[in-house]
């Protein structure tokens, strides 16, 4: 007998309206609510972002704009470092200058002209997938960075117990792994401990 259990929903998105002097965002939020999102906030100032983000968890945040400011995109900044999710934003300037400004401030799509109703649910999935690429990527490189600097602190305590214990390449790797599995640690934490010991000796 198979089971006739309801599949649960998916969750609505959570959105966060800045009106930045375009003043429509009355119109965004009705027609984000008629396509099944849930609007959880609408602000009239970027600086109110940072705590608005922190309280209400959006999924999302638009931006409505006649030109977002300077004032504005550092705000979104300041949000794409510390607290980053994707960032949409309706704006009728079609200047270069704040299309760049706003991309590099960590907007994931800047839409010029024409606010229409059909467009805002494809507008935001396409934000969140260029989102979620790039914080793909970005991992990717922390990653790939975090490895190589610890490449470099083995590599820099191999050569410190080469030199003070007279051994050779293979010998001193071979002793960094048993001081590793004997202390339970893993290669490059001894290694740091290595390299501070000999400074504190050294200093």
């Amino acid at each position: 007998m198979s089971s006739s259990t309801p599949q649960p929903s998916a969750r609505a998105l959570r959105v966060l309206l800045i009106d930045d002097g375009a003043h429509r965002v009355g119109q965004i939020r009705d027609e984000l609510a008629r396509q099944g999102c849930d609007v959880v906030g609408v602000i009239e100032q970027a600086t109110l972002v940072h705590d608005c983000v922190l309280r209400l968890a959006p999924d999302v945040v638009i931006v409505d704009s006649e030109s977002p400011t300077r004032d504005t995109l550092e705000h979104l900044a300041v949000l794409s470092s510390r607290n980053p999710r994707p960032v949409v934003v309706f704006s009728e300037d079609d200047a270069e200058d704040p299309m760049r400004l706003a991309l590099k401030a960590g907007v994931s799509a800047y839409v010029v002209s024409g606010l229409q109703a059909e467009r805002l649910t494809p507008v935001l999935k396409v934000a969140i997938a260029r989102y979620e690429q790039e914080a793909e990527l970005r991992a990717r490189l922390d990653d790939a960075q975090a490895q190589l600097a610890q490449r470099k602190t083995i590599e820099r305590a191999k050569g410190l117990l080469m030199k003070s214990a007279g051994v050779d390449e293979d010998a001193a790797y071979q002793r960094l792994r048993r001081m590793a599995m004997d202390r339970g640690l893993k290669l490059h934490e001894v290694a740091a401990k290595v390299i501070e010991a000999h400074d504190l000796l050294a200093g």
